[in-house]
């Protein structure tokens, strides 16, 4: 029984396939046969997700400590200071919400996609 052959566009095909495949992974292969590792950082996404959302966090917690530091009538904690730390921490909570609602649309686009 002889063993099927494949034609070169078949195999040229599977090559660029199994490249994309590697790219996707991380891989990129370069000229040599090497492998060139592509990834940023030891994190990923959840991970840079989730720290963001830790410093909006702390970003929320800060401005209502200075606030509760300027009602109280402490020294060194002027209005000028904690109107700019509300805004910062305002300005952050509608960043991580307007990228919530990116993330949700995106979402509902992958998996509205037809396969």
């Amino acid at each position: 029984m002889s063993t099927p052959t494949i034609n070169p566009a078949m195999q040229a095909a599977l090559n660029q396939m199994q490249d994309l495949a590697g790219q996707a992974a991380g891989a990129v292969p370069r000229a040599g046969g090497q492998n060139l590792d592509t990834t940023v950082g030891s994190g990923g996404f959840s991970e840079a997700l989730q720290s963001s959302l830790e410093r909006i966090n702390q970003m929320q917690t800060d401005a209502g400590d200075k606030a509760k530091a300027f009602q109280a009538g402490e020294p060194g904690v002027s209005l000028h200071d904690t109107m700019i730390t509300s805004q910062k921490a305002s300005i952050a909570f509608e960043m991580g919400v307007q990228m919530r609602n990116r993330l949700v649309s995106a979402y509902k686009d992958v998996m509205n996609m037809q396969v």
